[in-house]
């Protein structure tokens, strides 16, 4: 495969931008997973559907990888192609619209739109991930989703038929993403991310900088910010808050290995140092069936379980 995917893709390979064998937990935000087969990393929409277009072609199974939140990577790695789409980082403006590429930081659009006076994106100041991962999920928190501000989207359809024609390109209007509580189309298609579109207000950047810190504020009062975690583990349960079941069974502080019930959320499971993906898988498993005993509430996890396990 080594030698196929060089041969197929000399500029990715002379450049750094293609990866053999690459551990991934430097890319996750538990600091978690094994080796990746092969990590491709570009930087053109060229590059991305020659990759996948080359995947399906020979049958290798790939995985789209954005900041590595609210995923849990197996140590064993994930087999076949991991696309990283950090390369994708432009932001653009346009009156009251921004338009944000994959791979850009939320933290970093956040910012950028605060500086440019331009307001509902304050909700999402602090999530860890990418915009690619937030539209995928739908990300929320703080009483604001990103479908309270998604004008469309533009996304691959990543089947050959449709990466070999002149048009491989989706978009969707607002409504079309179909989004729900951590789901949006873009999970029930298969569709690959690109860019999205937001609708903001105009504001007085100071005062939208200031509803930034006072949530920020708020996070580091309330999550463990300070150690490795891949986010919230787990939905919201109708009527209950996840945090406060487990910590009613007396769960808070509960570690397998180095995966612990953090100490400040019991929502967060984090890693004190040296934990791996079983260990956590471990704890999950033993959070869900304790609570479900106590009050009988199923748990249903909010972090995806990806690789090889």
């Amino acid at each position: 495969m080594k030698r196929d995917f060089q041969d197929h893709f000399p500029q990715l390979y002379e450049s750094g931008h293609l990866l053999f064998d690459q551990p991934l937990a430097g890319r996750s935000s538990f600091k978690i997973g094994g080796p990746a087969d092969v990590l491709a990393l570009p930087h053109t929409q060229k590059d991305l559907i020659a990759l996948l277009t080359y995947a399906l072609q020979k049958q290798i199974p790939y995985f789209i990888l954005g900041k590595g939140t609210n995923l849990l990577i197996s140590d064993k790695g994930i087999r076949g192609l991991v696309i990283g789409m950090e390369g994708f980082r432009k932001i653009t403006r346009d009156e009251n619209y921004l338009s944000a590429f994959a791979g850009v930081k939320l933290r970093q659009l956040c910012e950028f739109a605060q500086k440019e006076g331009l307001a509902g994106l304050e909700f999402a100041h602090g999530i860890p991930g990418s915009v690619g991962g937030a539209v995928f999920m739908n990300a929320g928190a703080y009483g604001g989703e990103i479908k309270d501000v998604l004008y469309c989207s533009k996304c691959l359809i990543p089947d050959l038929e449709h990466l070999t024609s002149f048009d491989p390109i989706l978009h969707l209007r607002a409504e079309q993403h179909d989004f729900s509580y951590r789901m949006s189309a873009l999970q029930t298609r298969g569709l690959i991310h690109l860019s999205s579109v937001f609708r903001l207000t105009e504001d007085d950047p100071a005062a939208i900088q200031a509803r930034m810190k006072e949530i920020e504020r708020k996070r580091l009062d309330k999550q463990p910010m300070d150690k490795p975690s891949g986010g919230s583990v787990f939905k919201r349960p109708e009527g209950h808050f996840t945090g406060k079941l487990v910590e009613d069974c007396g769960l808070k502080g509960y570690r397998i290995g180095d995966a612990a019930i953090s100490d400040k959320h019991c929502g967060f499971i984090v890693n004190l140092g040296q934990a791996s993906a079983q260990n956590v898988l471990e704890l999950i498993e033993f959070i869900c069936k304790t609570v479900y005993d106590r009050y009988q509430v199923s748990l249903e996890t909010e972090i995806r379980l990806v690789g090889e396990w």
